[in-house]
């Protein structure tokens, strides 16, 4: 019996491991794969190219180097890339980093511009939110974050989306920013923004991975 004990803690690490070396590396391959299989983990960017995401706007999106990068357009136009599939409950795992100064986000449950959450990734100052601050179409933040020391400027992020029911959670870095009931959207479409403004025209966001795990 401790035998077998044994036996099952060693794959759950090595698939605990493996899951995480997978999120850092933010590569496709066959056992990345294998283990989001096993964990009930899908990946919307593939690393190759856009396949199942619809861009939307003016801004430019690519993939470079098996990396996700959006910004403005020559006249500092904006835009958005969304999914093209739809979802409701479920914990999404974004690691991304910006170039700075930037202002852009992560959409989720998005009908419309007038209906969705938005995980953010800015520095605001009126009201003072930095990034992983809830905000709402139509209602402005629901939840800040004004701790700006909690993202690295210089190096990769892990930004955790949940949203579950009316139910909604950021962790940024590991640190739980965002914890609020809203019932402003219950489904849509999942992404990322391109704020507008010549302040930003230099701004990158650039996407390492983007896991999702439905609830």
């Amino acid at each position: 019996m401790h035998l077998v004990r044994r036996s099952v803690n060693r794959l759950v690490y090595s698939q605990a491991l493996l899951l995480a070396i997978c999120l850092i590396v933010g590569v496709s391959h066959p056992q990345c794969a294998a283990a989001d299989e096993a964990n009930g983990t899908s990946s919307l960017f593939n690393g190759r190219d856009l396949t199942g995401w619809q861009p939307e706007g003016h801004a430019v999106w690519e993939v470079k180097d098996g990396l996700l990068v959006g910004k403005q357009d020559e006249q500092n136009r904006p835009g958005d890339l969304l999914t093209k599939e739809e979802f409701k409950n479920f914990e999404l795992t974004v690691v991304y980093r910006m170039v700075w100064p930037g202002n852009s986000g992560v959409w989720y449950r998005y009908q419309t511009a007038d209906k969705a959450f938005q995980a953010d990734i800015l520095e605001y100052k009126n009201p003072l939110a930095y990034s992983g601050s809830l905000y709402c179409t139509g209602k402005m933040f629901l939840a800040r974050n004004t701790d700006p020391k909690l993202e690295k400027h210089d190096g990769w992020n892990t930004l955790v989306i949940r949203s579950e029911g009316d139910h909604q959670q950021i962790t940024l870095n590991g640190k739980l920013v965002a914890d609020v009931h809203d019932d402003t959207s219950d489904h849509g479409r999942i992404g990322f923004q391109v704020h507008p403004g010549k302040e930003f025209a230099k701004m990158q966001i650039i996407v390492k991975s983007a896991r999702i795990k439905r609830l």
